[in-house]
């Protein structure tokens, strides 16, 4: 029997550890240096699609779409499983003003995805809520949104309790185990030397960082983003809403999120008073219900960008046995299920469903 260690307890690490689970008898060890899902997984809006999902790369699209096929199924288990449920909800999404909408239009007929232009005075009549000044909206009725917080508890919960999984925190990685060239384990913090057949990177934005202290480059770096969080009435906001990159997501208790911010701070993670600002103008831009209202929330997470958006998922080809899943950006949680799945399958020896090429890892 295998037995994997799968480095970092994000959205990632933890749906890798349950698809190489689900998909053999091998053992799974996840290691996280601090708690499970309270980085960007625990961060992040929860929308499942990437944002303006028409301007991405086709591995990014063809990752989504696996994806956006598995979270009501996923959703659904990990409710019945653990009694958390993660609420998933497909409310739509109203995409404001895009100045590329023909191309939006082209993308969702090509990857049959229902879209539907609304302008003018149709535009106000459909959604009344909307701030004065829009002409036109892209109406995508099938995009949901997810609970991150309570999906990383249900993941955990299931984990926790599946056989042949152990979750690890406070287990600080510092060192990779060689022999002949080959990993075959990990050195921790704590002096302990974990003996391993294969070892997944999940480590979010500190993917790179994590590499380069093995000697491995991987160009993943941190890209921080701040939000904020509003308490009105359940169902006050009817679907998700975004313009000019920044968006409103409504849940179920009527909470009501705003993001996000885009800044290149390293791994220094704070919140500042000018993001404060500028997300409070662009959510009452956007919902004038808003104005006037205090945020109850105000939080920062770091992001793992890739070059080009792509994420490297594969093998790292100068050390076998070492593998990675990283470098998601902005769309880690959408991507998470497909992602781990691609991974699981090629840790595995099995055919995957996706041409792996476009994923692979450098180096």
């Amino acid at each position: 029997m295998k037995h994997i260690a799968v480095v970092g307890g994000g959205v990632m690490g933890l749906m890798t550890a349950l698809a190489l689970r689900q998909r053999s008898d091998c053992r799974v060890t996840v290691l996280e240096r601090g708690q499970t899902g309270q980085e960007a997984s625990w961060a992040g809006g929860g929308i499942v699609s990437p944002l303006y999902p028409w301007r991405y790369a086709p591995p990014v699209t063809a990752l989504a779409r696996l994806a956006q096929a598995e979270y009501p199924r996923l959703a659904a288990w990990l409710h019945d499983s653990t009694g958390i449920d993660p609420e998933y909800e497909p409310c739509g999404m109203l995409m404001l003003d895009a100045a590329d909408s023909r191309d939006a239009q082209v993308w969702a007929a090509t990857e049959r995805q229902p879209l539907e232009v609304v302008e003018g005075a149709g535009l106000y009549a459909r959604f009344p809520f909307l701030a004065e000044g829009f002409r036109q909206g892209l109406w995508m009725p099938a995009l949901a949104n997810i609970r991150n917080p309570r999906l990383m508890k249900a993941l955990r919960a299931v984990l926790a309790d599946m056989e042949g999984v152990s979750l690890r925190e406070h287990a600080e990685v510092t060192a990779l185990v060689q022999e002949g060239g080959h990993c075959r384990g990990l050195r921790l913090a704590s002096g302990e030397v974990l003996h391993v057949d294969a070892v997944v990177v999940c480590g979010g934005a500190w993917t790179g960082s994590l590499l380069t202290s093995l000697g491995i480059s991987l160009p993943v770096r941190p890209v921080q983003g701040q939000m904020i969080v509003y308490k009105l009435a359940p169902g006050a906001l009817p679907c998700m809403v975004m313009s000019r990159g920044r968006y409103l997501i409504p849940r179920r208790d009527g909470h009501v999120l705003c993001g996000s911010t885009l800044e290149d701070v390293g791994f220094a993670k704070a919140t500042t008073g000018e993001a404060l600002a500028s997300l409070r103008a662009s959510a009452e831009s956007l919902w004038p219900a808003l104005r006037g209202l205090e945020p109850v929330g105000h939080w920062a997470g770091l992001r793992p960008a890739s070059p080009n958006g792509i994420p490297f998922i594969g093998p790292v080809p100068s050390v076998p046995g070492l593998w990675v899943n990283a470098g998601q950006f902005r769309n880690g949680l959408v991507l998470a299920p497909a992602s781990a799945g691609l991974l699981a399958d090629l840790v595995l020896g099995r055919e995957p469903a996706l041409e792996a090429g476009a994923y692979r890892v450098l180096g």
